[in-house]
């Protein structure tokens, strides 16, 4: 829901309403509705790290392909959420202006995924596979700030493209 409606236009009473949930219940578990949109984000961090965990310890894979494998996880994701992108790019976009928690939360959760990202890439360093004198870490951001821009626009189309595109250019591009 919040992925669908945002943060501001989603009301506590429609969650309420859609799920079932008495009041009461809501803030026996959650203190306010901030509160509450930052343990979706922490239970949305648990599905990422479970894709990271799948792509990124897939030995049989080299670590350029694991990392690819990560996005294409990510991407099945949108396609079965109908297209709505990706939960910390869409909260970032909406509140990070605006509200500090947000923002650090949101930034402490890309900065996780770039830091095991970078451990890959810097896999593929040590393996030939990338420059020699590459940053992994910088190159992992370029690569997650590059797919939240595809992320977007898969959103407008409704339309894998945009992240097929951007992974393909990407990959082919660090390859050569």
């Amino acid at each position: 829901m919040l992925l669908r409606y945002g943060y501001n236009a989603l009301g506590i009473q429609a969650v309420l309403q859609e799920t079932g949930t008495p009041k009461g219940s809501f803030y026996h578990y959650f203190r306010s509705k901030e509160d509450f949109a930052l343990q979706v984000i922490d239970r949305y961090m648990e599905e990422v790290h479970r894709g990271l965990d799948v792509s990124l310890g897939d030995e049989t894979l080299p670590p350029l392909d694991r990392a690819r494998r990560f996005f294409e996880i990510s991407r099945d994701k949108y396609r079965q959420d109908g297209y709505l992108g990706c939960m910390l790019g869409g909260l970032g976009q909406e509140l990070s202006g605006v509200s500090k928690v947000f923002a650090e939360k949101i930034e402490s959760c890309f900065s996780e995924v770039t830091r095991r990202l970078a451990v890959c890439l810097e896999e593929a360093r040590l393996q030939g596979d990338l420059p020699a004198d590459c940053d992994p870490r910088e190159m992992a951001n370029l690569l997650l700030d590059c797919w939240e821009g595809a992320a977007l626009r898969s959103r407008l189309r409704k339309d894998p493209a945009p992240l097929d595109t951007m992974l393909d250019f990407y990959f082919s591009a660090v390859s050569a």
